[in-house]
């Protein structure tokens, strides 16, 4: 399936019963982002713990006794303007610390002493609502460094997660881990940062752009009276945004400016239009208004990425963030928009898990040290090519799919020193 998340709803009949091992948050602007492993367990009376099955493989560490843990990792977004939304979501979850005694894996709910790897703007303003509402503190990773780590690990460890969109038509891309970097990584949040990846931990952010999809949020609700970007991005579905921006073809008699390459039907002027009409606001479709806004800030992102691009001589533009949301007019739009500025010797290339980037990096950036909680390391791997592979000095045979509602079936390598490693695989 597509989908990369869920919005986060209190299901009654799972509030009680799913039990968290592991959750990391990346707060943002207008998105809060969180990636949680749980093992799944149906409700129960009594206090039975979860059964870990033994396995004698090659860890790191040397060590050959460790244990299996199964559950699920999902993907959940709030926006950050109900985060009273989101800080209900979690107390209706059973965030715990894990310790393993033989072959058992014994759940404490010592929620003072929990902590949560927590990435952007957000866990720095809102750590001590956390803190007053859960109990939980917010243990913060540099944001940049987050989404670098989340995107390496998504093109190294999970098959079919590139893909370019032309001409209406999605087309996978097969990353060649040798040929990987560098490459520039476009994350299209509340702003956009534009991050030059030259291998794991190398990056530097070269650019950026305020105009993103706080923008469009912000000016959307604005112009159309839409209260949500679900609501905005499904309003631009309908309309037409040649009403209001002004064309080549509407400067030029309807003719091509074919000496510099401009069709009749390139804009020139975003909201152009506007300007000699003898119109107001409400004379306007709000759809149109919205398919408008939607190709301006979807064209300026498309443009700032291949130019920061051919500024270092990158060959690949990966682009992440909640703004796409797999929509087809803004992927296509930023397709055009490098292809046209690149005279098609560059792709936008798209990520299936685009807006949980910063959420999966801290979630990676749990480290062993503290003997009271076990911690989650996603080990980086190539699809394999027979029922197991080598990876990392790590034996894997484990297997992964996504489920309906977008989680991933996983299980936990649990070793003896407290280190967990999540073997995620793509068939």
């Amino acid at each position: 399936m597509e989908g990369k998340g869920i919005d986060g709803k209190l299901d009654k009949s799972e509030q009680s019963c799913e039990e968290i091992s592991h959750l990391s948050i990346d707060i943002g602007g207008t998105l809060i982002k969180i990636v949680y492993f749980s093992t799944n367990s149906k409700c129960s009376t009594s206090d039975e713990v979860p059964a870990l099955s033994k396995e004698r493989q090659e860890v790191p560490n040397g060590d050959l006794n460790h244990h299996i843990l199964s559950g699920r990792l999902y993907f959940v977004k709030f926006e950050t303007s109900k985060i009273e939304d989101c800080i209900k979501f979690l107390s209706s979850k059973k965030l715990q610390q894990c310790v393993i005694t033989g072959a058992q894996c014994h759940h404490s709910h010592a929620v003072d002493k929990i902590k949560i790897k927590a990435t952007g703007g957000g866990a720095f303003k809102f750590a001590n609502l956390f803190k007053e509402k859960l109990g939980i503190t917010l243990d913060k990773v540099e944001e940049m460094e987050s989404l670098v780590t989340g995107a390496n690990f998504l093109l190294k460890a999970v098959s079919h997660e590139a893909y370019t969109y032309i001409g209406g038509q999605k087309e996978y891309v097969q990353i060649d881990q040798k040929d990987l970097y560098p490459y520039l990584l476009v994350n299209i949040g509340s702003g956009v940062s534009m991050i030059k990846v030259d291998g794991d931990g190398k990056f530097q952010r070269v650019s950026g752009t305020s105009v993103g999809g706080g923008t469009f949020l912000g000016l959307g609700k604005l112009l159309t009276k839409c209260q949500s970007f679900d609501e905005l991005l499904e309003l631009s579905h309908q309309g037409n945004n040649r009403v209001i921006d002004m064309l080549v073809g509407d400067i030029y008699g309807g003719l091509d400016y074919s000496k510099i390459g401009l069709a009749s039907t390139a804009i020139a002027s975003s909201f152009g239009k506007a300007i000699s009409e003898n119109k107001e606001l409400e004379d306007y479709k709000p759809e149109d208004i919205a398919r408008s806004l939607l190709r301006m800030i979807s064209n300026n992102i498309g443009q700032i990425a291949y130019l920061n691009a051919l500024r270092f001589g990158l060959k690949r533009i990966f682009l992440g963030g909640f703004f796409i949301r797999d929509h087809a007019y803004t992927m296509d739009t930023i397709s055009v928009a490098v292809d046209f500025w690149s005279k098609g010797e560059a792709k936008a290339m798209f990520l299936r898990h685009e807006g949980f980037l910063g959420a999966l990096g801290a979630f990676m950036n749990y480290k062993d040290g503290n003997a009271d909680f076990m911690a989650p390391q996603l080990v980086e791997q190539q699809p394999p090519k027979s029922s197991s592979c080598i990876v990392d000095r790590i034996h894997n045979s484990t297997r992964v799919h996504e489920n309906e509602n977008g989680a991933i079936d996983c299980r936990l390598r649990v070793s003896s020193s407290f280190k967990i490693y999540d073997d995620v695989k793509r068939r």
